[in-house]
C-alpha cells in the first residue's frame, strides 16, 4: 500500500490554507476520501492507496471567499484538480501552492 498526503499553502497571504475542502477520487471517479485542511494546511486521514491513477480536487474559490477575498464571478480558479499517477508503493505527497489566479504542484516527500 502507498501512503498519500497533501499540504495546501496560500501564496497570496503567505500562510497555510486552513479550511480548503478536498476530494480524492479514483480513476473511475469513485470518491475515496473527502476532507478539509487543518490549521497547518494539511488534511490528515487520507487512506492508503494502490498504484494507479487518481485525482485530488481542491475547492479554492470557496476557501478564498471564506477569507473575504473578492473574486470575479465566475472566479478564475474555482476547483483546482490535480490528476496524478502512483507507480509504486511508498509515500506520495501532493502539495498545492495556490492564489486566486494561479497554482503549482509537484511530487513532494
Amino acid at each position: 500500500m502507498t501512503s498519500l498526503s497533501t499540504h495546501v499553502l496560500d501564496t497570496a497571504h503567505g500562510c497555510p490554507a486552513e479550511g480548503v475542502s478536498l476530494q480524492l477520487l479514483s480513476d473511475t471517479g469513485a470518491l475515496l476520501f473527502a476532507g478539509t485542511t487543518n490549521a497547518d494546511g494539511r488534511c490528515p486521514g487520507i487512506p492508503p492507496i494502490e498504484p494507479g491513477r487518481y485525482r485530488i480536487s481542491f475547492a479554492v474559490a470557496a476557501y478564498y471567499r471564506a477569507r473575504g477575498t473578492m473574486l470575479a464571478d465566475p472566479p478564475f480558479l474555482d476547483i483546482v484538480t490535480v490528476d496524478f499517477g502512483v507507480a509504486d508503493e511508498g509515500h506520495y505527497h501532493v502539495p498545492l501552492l495556490v492564489s486566486p489566479y494561479g497554482y503549482s504542484t509537484y511530487r513532494g516527500s
